[in-house]
This record gives structure tokens, sequence and C-alpha cells, in this order.
């Protein structure tokens, strides 16, 4: 199995192996927990990558690495609890229960999607493929370095808030909290409606169709609009529990801004022009990411 490129086994079998690669990984993560006390900060950062690195032997020998997919949100609740777990404070009961509440949503909903959606262990993310082969010399780095452990520091990044307010808080719940709330199930509730918009597309759609229906008739990439905003949300949980560390805080969602804009949605516009002929129409009559009414050709 290790040495076969094309592994055949039917999707449910595929999923099994993915649970079977995260409690691994959680047990390895989780171990190393045991062996570290220097702060919660720096040892859950130790045991993630620590559960990255085995994920990433998963994807190794199964010569996939989409077994990374769910790793963006199956950990970022695990995190927090751990945090919750270790903390010498005592966070703010309402703010704690609404920021894990979203959070628990969030996640829920994205491994889920991820699930259903996945076709099996034959399927690779495209963009996985693409830089692999795009530059073969150093595939192994890029595998590591560029699809799993890059997005595994950009996640916690953006867990920095979490920390702030489970770990750090020092105010009382106040409006920031309530605003904060708002952003962030409205994010998630906009990934969701997106995701399904586009999957109801995809199950009808002809050979070069693009979406323009839905919120995708306002914003060609409303799916990362709203992982742009959940971010942002947790980042005002923070400023509300712990306003003075705002500028290191802030690193998660400008960073996932920053990615989305200039990495993200290029590929996936480069990769849409050549596939769809009329695609340039929607880039010249959609807006990118804010929703806006469309522009009249």
């Amino acid at each position: 199995m290790g040495n076969s490129k094309h592994i055949e086994m039917s999707k449910s079998t595929a999923l099994v192996w993915i649970v079977i690669a995260y409690m691994v990984a959680l047990f390895a993560g989780g171990a190393s927990l045991f062996l570290l006390d220097y702060n919660p900060l720096l040892d859950i950062l130790v045991a993630d990558i620590v559960a990255t690195l085995v994920i990433f032997g998963f994807s190794r020998w199964f010569h996939n690495s989409s077994f990374y997919d769910a790793y963006w949100s199956v950990i970022p609740p695990l995190i927090a609890l751990y945090w919750l777990a270790v903390t010498s404070t005592e966070p703010t009961t309402l703010r704690t229960f609404l920021m894990l509440g979203l959070m628990l949503y969030w996640a829920t909903r994205l491994t889920l999607n991820w699930a259903v959606h996945w076709q099996g262990i034959t399927h690779e993310d495209w963009r996985y493929v693409m830089l692999k082969q795009k530059f073969p010399g150093t595939a192994f780095l890029i595998d590591l370095g560029g699809i799993h452990l890059f997005p595994t520091f950009q996640v916690f990044a953006g867990m920095l808030p979490v920390y702030a307010v489970l770990c750090l808080s020092d105010a009382p719940f106040n409006w920031l909290d309530i605003v904060a709330t708002f952003v962030t199930f409205n994010a998630i509730t906009l990934q969701l409606v997106s995701d399904v918009q586009l999957h109801a597309f995809n199950a009808t759609k002809q050979p070069g169709d693009s979406i323009r229906t839905g919120l995708w008739g306002w914003s060609r990439h409303p799916n990362y609009l709203g992982e742009i905003g959940f971010w942002f949300g947790l980042f005002l949980f923070g400023m509300a529990a712990y306003p003075a560390g705002w500028y290191w805080m802030s690193i998660g969602f400008v960073a996932m801004t920053l990615m989305f804009v200039y990495a993200s949605i290029p590929m996936m516009e480069k990769r849409s022009l050549e596939r769809r002929p009329d695609y340039q129409t929607v880039i010249d009559s959609v807006s990118m990411l804010i929703p806006l009414p469309p522009k009249k050709r």
C-alpha cells in the first residue's frame, strides 16, 4: 500500500483511515504535553507541530496530502479546550461560552462539509497536486512546509485571540463581545449558505459554467469572505478580553486575509479562467470579496 501511487479503497474505508490518522496525531500531540511544562502557549504549539507531523506521515504513506484538509477545522477547538483546562485565570463565562460555541459551529460545519464532499483516497486537492508537480525536485519540502506546517502555523496565529480570552482576560463582558458574536456568527453562516449554493450549482452545472446565482452573484468568493470574517471575529473576542494585546492578536486574521487575497483567490481565478471561457465576464461584473450589486454589462 505504501508503495502504490494509486490506492484503491472505498470512501468509507478512506474516512476510517482519516479517523485513525487523527486519533494517532491527537495521541502523539497529547503525549508531548506530558513532557512539556513551559507555558500553555508554547506547549500546545509544540503539540500542534507533533500532531501535524503525524498527519504528514499518513499523507506520505497514502500519497495524498488531503489527509491534512480536516486539520484546519478539527484542531482549533481542541487547542481552545486545552487552554480552558490549564488556565490560571477566570475567563468571563458568557464570553467563553459564546466564543467556544461559535468555534464549535464553525468547526463542525467545515469538517462535515469536507467529509461529505471529499471524493475519497484517490482525490487530492488540485492545489497540492499543482504545487508538487510544479516543483518536483522539492516536492517533499513543499508537502511538509507549504501544505502541512505553514497552515498549522497560520491557524495557530489565528488562535492567539482565543489564548487571550481564555488565559489573559482582564476585561468584563462588554459591547465588543456582542459585536464579535454578531460578526463571527454571520461569517460562519455566510460560509454555510455559500457552500450550500455552490454544491447545488455543481450538481447540475454543465462543463464550463460559472456560478452567478445567490451570494455568488454578488461576490466571487463569499466562502472565503466568511472564513476571513470568522478569524476577524475571534480577533474581536480577543480585543474585548485583552485589548492591550491587539498588535500580536491581529497577526492571525491579517495573515489569513493576505493568504486569501494574494494566494488562494489568484490561484482559483487563474484555474477558472483556464477552465471556463466566460469567467472573465464574472471577474468584470462581480465583486471579488465584499458583496456588491453586480455590474451591468
